[in-house]
């Protein structure tokens, strides 16, 4: 029986690239996990965070992302996607304060989805996602003035990945759009192109393109990426007119890690690998996949695999060393696709001290780092998502 290593990386400055400490030439362009992890937690809070909870009884509902640590995890009371904890919480109406550990936009969706005598709590508001933060409103906005000018605006749907700010999930559901996961964004899309004839995707254009040209059968020449920072978006009216999916150029900066070398190089390490990746890879990586799928498709995936299979998996760390964990007992051998370690930065900031600081904080009846989306944009961006709870 082949022995699990979770990890197929050595510690060296280039192999564990943390947050920002060392750079990866081979890299996206922009993916540079920025900041820092904070300090190894003291084991007394173990204790504090249990107390705490305890103490608050059913008043609290915490949900964890699988990306987070294993000690966030610990506490958590449903580990999930960001859509299904916003609905995890959702499906919790009597419980009056949610701990979301997760990044920002998932707790804007929290917020969304939940009802007004609920108060959502992100511990740590510096936990935000990069690629969320690629798309502004202002930027958006200005996007749609210049496909009002080429002519399109009247003929395009947005759809906006659910990794994004509430101000952007407002703008779809204005404009007759829909949210999309990355489960269902084949969906999402075929519905779209049967209101219009062009789909604006936001903001990662990965996902957009990989579902648009590997599950719909579009070629590459059918996409387009749209550059913020560049004058109309660095395209021609003539190059938006003839494209069918106008992309906006964000990404995730876990995901954009991962190479074709990324690819062949664990092929050549380890025979017979299996090599599963998130569809926010670049397109070159998921056409070299064997398989693609969500978070939770990957979960399956792994829980489904045989005995004694070998698995490169292509996503965040804590969640591949998580399962490499978890399946060691029955043989499965999992790695990190990258022998470059890279942890979602902002998605790290959320640990047991922080944790700890705002359970504590509720149980003495303060309510603190509550997020909050302004009415009139959560009644859009709740449209958005309606529209993409009916989908077929």
């Amino acid at each position: 029986m082949t022995t699990a290593q979770p990890l197929d990386v050595q510690p060296t400055p280039l192999a564990l690239l943390l947050l920002g400490r060392e750079s990866d030439p081979r890299s996206e362009r922009g993916v540079e996990c920025p900041g820092d992890l904070p300090a190894a937690s003291d084991p007394d809070l173990v204790e504090r965070a249990r107390a705490a909870k305890a103490k608050l009884g059913d008043k609290v509902f915490v949900l964890g992302h699988h990306y987070q640590r294993d000690e966030v995890i610990e506490f958590a009371d449903v580990t999930g996607d960001s859509f299904k904890l916003a609905r995890d919480a959702a499906a919790r109406p009597d419980a009056e304060y949610i701990v979301f550990c997760g990044v920002h936009f998932m707790a804007e969706s929290a917020d969304i989805l939940t009802t007004d005598a609920q108060q959502v709590v992100l511990p740590d508001l510096a936990a935000g996602c990069s690629m969320a933060d690629m798309a502004t409103a202002e930027q958006v906005a200005e996007c749609w003035d210049v496909l009002t000018e080429a002519g399109i605006a009247d003929v395009t749907v947005p759809v906006s990945y659910m990794n994004s700010s509430a101000d952007i999930k407002a703008f779809t559901g204005e404009r007759g759009g829909t949210i999309c996961t990355s489960s269902n964004a084949e969906r999402a899309l075929t519905w779209a192109f049967e209101q219009g004839e062009k789909v604006l995707f936001l903001p990662d254009q990965h996902l957009g393109r990989n579902t648009a040209v590997r599950d719909m059968g579009m070629s590459l020449e059918d996409c387009v990426v749209y550059n913020p920072h560049r004058p109309n978006g660095g395209l021609t009216a003539e190059e938006l007119r003839a494209a069918k999916m106008i992309l906006w150029r964000g990404h995730c900066s876990v995901h954009g890690r991962f190479s074709l070398d990324s690819v062949n190089d664990v092929r050549e390490r380890i025979p017979g690998v299996n090599v599963l990746v998130h569809p926010e890879c670049r397109h070159e990586v998921v056409a070299a996949a064997d398989y693609v799928g969500s978070t939770e498709y990957i979960i399956k995936a792994l829980e489904a695999a045989p005995a004694g299979s070998k698995w490169a998996i292509g996503t965040e760390l804590n969640l591949v060393r998580r399962l490499a964990n978890r399946f060691a007992s029955e043989g499965k051998e999992i790695v990190f696709l990258d022998k470059t370690v890279c942890f979602c930065s902002t998605m790290n900031r959320i640990d047991l001290p922080h944790l700890v600081w705002a359970l504590e904080s509720l149980a003495e009846g303060k309510v603190v780092n509550r997020i909050q989306v302004d009415p009139e944009v959560a009644r859009y961006s709740k449209l958005a998502l309606e529209r993409m709870l009916a989908l077929p």
